[in-house]
């Protein structure tokens, strides 16, 4: 009886059951044949406030097992694995307490898979996670413009590169055109002189999802972008597993919309990054990450510039 339940795929069927990779994904680093690719960076080592984040990728990953049954992510009506290969890499390791072997690993790894065409999907670990995978495929496609959710710009200038100057440092070295690029949800100290389209979260919620989406798609164009999205852009009542909760935030319902809307733009990478399971009861965060971490994967699916490059990929095989 046991062999037929192994046959038939009953232990990856039963959340509860079996090894823990994202959405029941193969955990492989072979990246043959990949076309999108979920890791993890467990690090908070810059955490101003409350550590914890360094659990998200595994927080992630295991309430991926619960919402991503049976297949189908509510609102779209496939699942992407019937059609696209989706791989879990893993964490990308680095020796604990080290942020520059972080950096560096992470820049690695990730442009190897930028280079293969694959669009890829980190899992944080503190926001300074996205700086390396940012780099990484700007390396490939050049200048990105940013699609940015946060509570906080992190743009504060300063000598020292973490989760609240990385972006700073990203526009200064040409990676991100901060003139292309949106901010939303914000609702602390905005810089002076800061050349990023910012939205506040009293203004995302003003103009509602639609219009704000008008406003992105205006911006960012056909430009190849990449979404980074800290789970503190959401009010407190729906992520409150995060480092540093500001209230006010936007809604988890209108966090979704605006990512539904963005199916379509030239994404080639994203994040979900801030999850700190310490802080998280019932694993109300987690449960959102791997949400909304599944619908950046939906964008990443169908974005033209990864279709046509897989595509080429085809008849090149």
């Amino acid at each position: 009886m046991a062999g037929i339940l192994q046959k038939e795929g009953i232990a990856k069927r039963v959340p509860y059951q079996g090894l823990v990779t994202f959405w029941r994904c193969d955990h492989t680093q072979n990246l043959e044949g990949a076309d999108l690719a979920v890791y993890g960076i467990p690090f908070d080592v810059e955490i101003f406030n409350r550590p914890g984040a360094r659990y998200g990728p595994r927080g992630i990953r295991e309430q991926s097992l619960y919402i991503g049954m049976p297949g189908v992510h509510w609102p779209f009506d496939y699942d992407l694995r019937d059609r696209l290969r989706l791989i879990d890499f893993g964490d990308i390791a680095f020796y604990p307490g080290q942020t520059t072997d972080m950096l560096a690993n992470v820049e690695e790894n990730v442009t190897l898979m930028s280079e293969k065409g694959i669009g890829t999907l980190g899992l944080g670990g503190d926001h300074l996670v996205a700086y390396p995978a940012i780099k990484a495929h700007a390396k490939k496609y050049g200048k990105l413009s940013l699609i940015h959710f946060d509570a906080h710009t992190d743009t504060h200038g300063g000598p020292v590169l973490n989760h609240g100057s990385m972006f700073i440092y990203a526009a200064n070295e040409g990676l991100i055109d901060p003139k292309t690029s949106v901010q939303i949800g914000i609702r602390t100290i905005i810089p002076e002189n800061d050349e990023f389209n910012v939205f506040t979260s009293h203004e995302c919620i003003d103009m509602g999802s639609k219009k704000l989406l008008e406003k992105i798609r205006n911006i960012v164009g056909e430009r190849p972008c990449y979404i980074s999205l800290d789970v503190d852009g959401m009010d407190p009542a729906y992520a409150p597993g995060t480092g540093t909760p500001v209230p006010g935030g936007i809604t988890s319902a209108m966090q979704r919309e605006i990512l539904w809307g963005l199916v379509g733009l030239n994404a080639v990478g994203g994040d979900v990054v801030e999850v700190s399971p310490p802080y998280d009861p019932s694993h109300i965060t987690a449960i959102l990450g791997a949400t909304i971490a599944m619908d950046i994967l939906y964008v990443l699916a169908v974005a033209p510039i990864l279709v046509k490059q897989r595509s080429k990929s085809a008849l090149t095989v």
